[in-house]
This record gives structure tokens, C-alpha cells and sequence, in this order.
């Protein structure tokens, strides 16, 4: 790659987030959306959903924790 081609970056970018805030986050954001699994809508179409995305954010939680301990995932961001 030459210069004119090579990504440019913030220095943002590049600095690792706080994994642990992100995991509590997307758990914490499941939580949420079941509680909205017994809320005041007719028909099972708004269960299915909200259902398949909570599976869907603790799905990821695990596959980042699996990942990280296997050595698969680098640690640094």
C-alpha cells in the first residue's frame, strides 16, 4: 500500500474500550427487552422479536467471552 492508500485513523479508534461496561450493557439491554415481553400488545409477533434479540445480545456476550479465553479474539480492543 502507498501512502495515498493507508486508512487513516483518530487516535480514538485505536484506544481499547472498557469490555467489562459493553458486556453489562448488552446484558443489561436484554434484560430490558424481556421485560417488555409482558407488556400491553396483542399477538406474538412483538415476543418473537424482542425475544430473538435478547438470544442474539447474550449469544454475542458469550461468543466474545469464548472467543477472548481461546485465544481467538485479541484482547486489545
Amino acid at each position: 500500500m502507498s501512502a495515498e492508500q493507508d486508512p487513516v485513523y483518530a487516535p480514538d479508534q485505536l484506544k481499547p474500550g472498557n469490555r467489562k461496561a459493553a458486556r453489562l450493557g448488552a446484558l443489561g439491554t436484554a434484560a430490558v427487552m424481556l421485560m417488555f415481553f409482558w407488556g400491553n400488545h396483542e399477538g406474538n409477533t412483538e415476543n418473537i422479536w424482542l425475544v430473538v434479540f435478547a438470544v442474539g445480545l447474550i449469544g454475542m456476550v458469550i461468543a466474545d467471552v469464548v472467543l477472548r479465553r481461546n485465544g481467538l479474539k485479541p484482547n486489545d480492543q
